[in-house]
């Protein structure tokens, strides 16, 4: 469970990223419908503190209590999601991917990986998914050995496609796009199997990610030399892009107010300090818009490279420039200035480095 837990916190749009503030729209059914999980448990004693959290942000939305070996929650979701549930705030989940239905769950102290879920559709398809493809989580965790693999590449792209062409109805649909286009970095197919889908699965949020990557995708700054800009340091001088040529610069797109940008900044730190005597540098670009909340951050997060700004917030004319609607994002580029990278996070800027430096 902690290896699926770890591919869906890769997802940019499953709660890693921050977004500028936006109203909820209400669904077309104005969520009269719920779900309700019923949990039976296996070696929790009763009292045990059961967890209902936020896929996309692990922030919780119902605490109870096991009682004669049983928990239940109940709610309603927008679109069907991702849900987490812990015992005893273990960092240990059940993942779900829920809809409004009747849910049963069944599960065992100390095996949450076997958790059998019954009731919802869009789990038994996610469920489904993550069958299929668990040979080729290396894949989708872009590790260095894995990548090199074109065999495994081709069966896991074959085994993905068949999927999406057998569920086209799917919530999971869009995520098994998500992975395809991890896979194949196909743009054109990307943008025709979004049009393929419904249109209610089109405003699922995974299915507006989708929407946001073929933007993106067309403004795609991917193996051209990098667009010229400039901004302000900390000391007020102007810093250009150009100066760095002959590097390898991570450009790296955070705010001090980001959650998941201050949680992705030890691997950022942990890269730098590796390969910084090895023609390697950050440089940050803040979406601040107080200076000493920039500094502080900067300082307290042990930011040892440049850093620029012109504290305008979303504003952020470089953000602008590069359409940079969600953070934390970085570029990658060579010595050349040639973009070689795009939102590498976690172990895939680990891998991709290690694959530059080995």
């Amino acid at each position: 469970m902690k290896k699926i837990l770890l591919l869906i916190c890769l997802l940019p749009f499953l709660g890693q990223a921050q977004t500028p503030g936006k109203k909820t729209k209400k669904s077309a059914t104005g969520n009269k419908k719920e779900f309700v999980i019923n949990g039976k448990v296996i070696g929790y004693p009763d009292g045990t503190i059961v967890d209902f959290l936020n896929g996309n942000n692990r922030n919780p939305e119902g605490t109870t209590k096991i009682l004669n070996g049983k928990f239940v929650f109940k709610g309603n979701v927008q679109y069907p999601d991702f849900k987490l549930i812990s015992f005893n705030k273990s960092a240990d989940f059940i993942v779900l991917f829920i809809d409004n239905s009747k849910i049963d769950l069944s599960v065992k102290a100390g095996e949450l990986d076997k958790a059998v879920v019954k009731g919802s559709a869009s789990n038994d398809d996610f469920f489904e998914f993550n069958k299929i493809t668990k040979p080729y989580q290396a894949l989708f965790m872009q590790e260095a050995d894995a990548i090199t693999d074109l065999v495994a590449k081709s069966n896991c792209i074959n085994i993905v496609k068949q999927f999406i062409n057998k569920n086209p109805a799917s919530y999971i649909t869009p995520l098994a796009i998500f992975r395809l286009h991890q896979l194949n970095n196909d743009k054109v197919m990307l943008e025709q199997m979004y049009n393929e889908l419904k249109s209610e699965i089109k405003l699922s949020p995974i299915g507006a990610y989708l929407a946001q990557m073929i933007d993106e995708a067309k403004r795609d700054p991917m193996g051209k030399v990098i667009a010229d800009f400039q901004q302000a340091d900390v000391n007020g001088n102007m810093v250009n892009i150009q100066s760095f040529r002959g590097k390898y610069v991570l450009v790296d797109f955070w705010a001090s107010w980001c959650g998941p940008c201050r949680g992705e900044n030890p691997n950022v730190v942990k890269a730098f300090n590796q390969y910084k005597d090895k023609n390697f540098t950050v440089l940050g670009v803040s979406l601040d818009k107080t200076k000493n909340a920039w500094l502080d951050a900067i300082n307290a997060d042990g930011l040892a490279w440049t850093h620029v700004s012109d504290l305008k917030g979303w504003g952020n004319e470089v953000a602008a420039q590069f359409g940079i609607t969600s953070i934390p994002q970085n570029l990658l580029i060579d010595p050349n200035g040639i973009v070689i990278g795009k939102n590498l996070r976690g172990p895939a800027l680990e891998n991709k480095l290690e694959t530059i430096f080995k």
